[in-house]
């Protein structure tokens, strides 16, 4: 099991000797603007519900999910968040050898080292803003049977456009393809650029609450797929594996619809601007390269003698963590990756940043 997805808040707050709340985390990829505004006092008022057993399957805040997204409710599963799912899908599937697209989540790799599957990655190049090539995927994924693909990406904040990506499944109906679309909330106009309507007979759609609502401690993730995949995939699924408040607040967030898309609008809109605010604070620094997103997080790359732990080290002694993503595969110690906050912590984390490489 991987711990170090992002920096951890605790440590860092006992060896500063300081509160964790003043610790400003800019290694976890959560949504900048916060928690969807009544959520939280909804979930207080409705505490008591842990004086009682979920429902097994989670079969209402199921129901709720596929009315929202106009979906057959049969076709969709809901899971401790996506990690849930990640694990069991090499051993539902029955995965001989999977391909993943790196650089991107450990956790994909790791579900296949649980279950003594092979695995072997295809990263995207650099020189391509690491934007992947269905070309490229096409060309090596004959000796695959099972592909994750985390779409957007991270670390990278690469897209891959839905069009490429379901021409690519069609065309390889032999294979399964698990697209990981945890972060698409985020992407303008990520409704028209998700896979989660097609029900292509191959494919797995995930799909968290976890990042855009601000929600991680929840965990809550749903999976879509097809009829011929769900009768593989449901021997898996344990019961009560989604806690009572969680599913209240599924229903909660199925229910405010129209709160709900204005607070992901609100959200696009906030990050449009604030990623190019940031990314220009950098324009004319040469050791320093900033990636393109279109997502709430941005990579970097450090040039010369920085390094990612050096950096690190420098910005947690002001009590910011970013995130080393040197643990990544395809990436190295001179990668880091910076999710956005506010504007004001934003400029001060650029300040901070743009000081360490003077």
């Amino acid at each position: 099991m991987i711990i170090g997805h992002g920096g951890n808040i605790y440590k860092l707050a006992a060896r500063l000797g300081c509160a964790p709340d003043e610790i400003i985390d800019m290694s976890s990829n959560v949504n900048p603007l916060g928690t969807m505004p009544g959520l939280v006092t909804f979930l207080k008022d409705n505490i008591q519900a842990i004086g009682r057993l979920p429902e097994a399957d989670s079969r209402t805040s199921v129901n709720a999910f596929a009315v929202r997204y106009d979906l057959d409710p049969d076709l969709v599963l809901e899971g401790n968040g996506t990690t849930q799912f990640i694990y069991s899908i090499p051993q539902a599937l029955n995965t001989k050898k999977a391909l993943i697209l790196g650089p991107t989540y450990a956790d994909y790799a790791d579900a296949c080292k649980m279950q003594k599957v092979g695995y072997s990655y295809l990263i995207a190049e650099e020189s391509k803003s690491f934007v992947p090539d269905v070309n490229q995927i096409e060309a090596n994924i004959s000796e695959c049977d099972t592909v994750f693909i985390c779409n957007p990406n991270n670390p990278t904040g690469a897209l891959i456009p839905a069009s490429e990506l379901e021409s690519l499944c069609r065309s390889r109906s032999d294979i399964y393809f698990v697209i990981d679309e945890s972060y698409m909330p985020f992407v303008k106009s990520g409704e028209k650029k998700s896979m989660i309507s097609l029900g292509l007979p191959n494919v797995i759609i995930l799909n968290s609450m976890s990042k855009i609502f601000k929600i991680p401690g929840l965990r809550i993730g749903f999976l879509i797929s097809s009829k011929q995949i769900m009768k593989k995939l449901e021997p898996f699924m344990m019961p009560w594996s989604v806690n009572s408040i969680a599913q209240a607040a599924v229903l909660y967030l199925m229910e405010k619809r129209d709160e709900v898309d204005h607070f992901i609008k609100k959200t696009r809109d906030f990050i449009e601007i604030e990623r190019k605010v940031f990314i220009e604070r950098f324009k004319d620094v040469s050791s320093i390269k900033l990636f393109p997103s279109t997502t709430t997080f941005i990579l970097a790359r450090l040039f010369g003698n920085y390094t990612a732990d050096n950096i690190c080290s420098y910005m947690s002694q002001h009590k910011i963590l970013i995130r080393d993503c040197s643990n990544f595969k395809g990436l190295s110690d001179n990668f880091i990756r910076i999710s956005l906050k506010t504007r004001d912590i934003n400029m001060r984390a650029a300040d901070k940043i743009l000081n360490f490489l003077s």
